[in-house]
């Protein structure tokens, strides 16, 4: 029997993050997370490690590319290399406003967040999935593209943005094994809200284990 590989969870939080962990952890996966806060890390693999799950963690601000790299580096150095990586870095609430009040500088940092941080990742984890012949590339995103609104510029335009760009890359990758799926998450994620952290993780697992389509949505 093939031993699972790791997973890496590149903008780990304590919803769908901690989710996810605990989903793939529970398949035997040793788990890689990364975010900005280290403290919260900390305390979040405490928890993992405690209910058995392989887990190991490194601080580092998507925005920073080397840091980003670096952060990567270290979990694959622990883990080795992975098996599946999920970007699902949490949006910043603060650039989404009317097209009219959004400036050069929103965008820039919407988009460095979740585009060039994904080729980013991306450009770390592709070449070892390659070498080996298979892997998984994750990526969740909002429904801002799905219907793009005036009042939301940085949502649509952004999300618009990582849409092409895994759909490019599911085309580019797909002859070498390695496969690519983007869920758009419609509605808000939380406990009690539209779509508990747990069954979008399953959602996710599922892609992840059953071949499902490039792009799917959650409604």
């Amino acid at each position: 029997m093939t031993t699972p590989g790791p997973v890496l969870i590149i903008g780990a939080g304590p919803g769908i993050g901690d989710a996810l962990a605990r989903r793939f952890g529970r398949e035997g996966h040793p788990v890689g997370l990364l975010a900005r806060n280290d403290d919260r890390l900390a305390v979040q693999a405490r928890e993992l490690d405690t209910d058995g799950i392989r887990v190991a963690w490194a601080a580092a601000d998507i925005l920073d590319v080397d840091a980003l790299r670096t952060g990567i580096t270290q979990l694959t150095d622990t883990l080795g290399e992975p098996e599946v990586v999920v970007f699902s870095p949490h949006p910043d609430v603060n650039l989404i406003k009317p097209v009219l009040d959004t400036g050069p500088a929103d965008l820039r940092n919407s988009l460095a967040l979740n585009v060039v941080g994904a080729a980013a990742v991306v450009g770390a984890v592709v070449p070892g999935m390659r070498a080996k012949g298979r892997g998984v590339l994750l990526f969740t995103t909002g429904s801002g593209g799905l219907n793009p609104n005036a009042d939301r510029a940085v949502s649509g335009v952004t999300t618009t943005a990582q849409t092409v760009y895994a759909r490019l890359l599911a085309e580019a990758l797909a002859p070498t094994g390695v496969r690519v799926h983007h869920v758009v998450i419609v509605g808000p994620v939380g406990p009690g809200r539209r779509h508990e952290p747990a069954a979008v993780a399953e959602h996710l697992w599922q892609q992840y284990a059953g071949n499902g389509d490039t792009y799917t949505e959650i409604h």
